[in-house]
């Protein structure tokens, strides 16, 4: 299994990776802000069997993709310094949606997945606040996702960011806490969840779904704009 996370993640959570499978720090220098230089979330967009990259991610990241047999697409417009330019590729994609922001999605991505059913959320980091479960769930750190998703009867749970860490801010999301190994039963925490003030029902959350809980350190749930995990 291939792992790609951010480079700045706990140093103990990055060794539990590295035995998890071959895991690849992601960090970049003068694309975007530094807070999110690193986040998987920002470059890449995850699909079903799909994965779709940041045309100016540095090549050296492709590189290895290719060394590994992974599938990828390229974006059409690159990531930039600000934000909507930040968001582009962090959309949420299953089996039948898409969401994300669609002025902001990029064209390439929203193309490929034109047969999906496209839901608009306002917040274009979606990827970083919104994560789906195996259930048919979600679990959501944004108010307007939560709102717009239970309107239109998606069933959906919302967890405050608060007490997430993010280097430069106040706070960080629920969904760069996260990593889902594909057709995996497992997820896996950056971060512990008796360090997370809704930790308990979080966890019953994703017990319920029918995930194993895997904490990769133990500390303050981290925001490193996710794990995406690629058998």
């Amino acid at each position: 299994m291939l792992i790609l996370g951010d480079a700045r993640i706990p140093e103990q959570a990055k060794q539990n990776l590295f035995k998890l499978g071959t895991y690849i720090p992601i960090l970049t220098s003068g694309i975007t802000y530094d807070a999110i230089s690193g986040h998987p979330d920002i470059f890449f967009c995850l699909g079903d069997r799909q994965l779709f990259v940041a045309p100016n991610i540095p090549k050296d990241y492709l590189m290895i993709l290719k060394k590994y047999n992974v599938s990828f697409s390229m974006g059409s417009l690159p990531v930039g310094e600000k934000y909507p330019e930040t968001a582009r590729y962090n959309a949420v994609v299953t089996t039948d949606l898409l969401i994300h922001n669609e002025a902001v999605s990029d064209e390439n991505l929203k193309q490929f997945f034109a047969a999906k059913k496209s839901i608009h959320v306002n917040q274009a980091y979606t990827r970083c606040n919104l994560i789906p479960l195996r259930n048919g769930k979600f679990i959501t750190s944004d108010e307007g996702i939560f709102k717009a998703l239970k309107s239109i009867d998606i069933d959906t749970e919302y967890f405050s960011p608060e007490g997430i860490l993010l280097p430069g801010f106040d706070h960080g999301f629920l969904g760069g806490t996260l990593g889902i190994g594909l057709f995996d039963e497992k997820i896996f925490l950056l971060g512990e969840l008796k360090s997370y003030p809704e930790g308990e029902r979080l966890g019953a959350t994703l017990k319920e779904a029918g995930y194993e809980i895997i904490e990769l350190y133990p500390g303050p749930l981290f925001d490193g704009g996710s794990l995406l995990m690629i058998p």
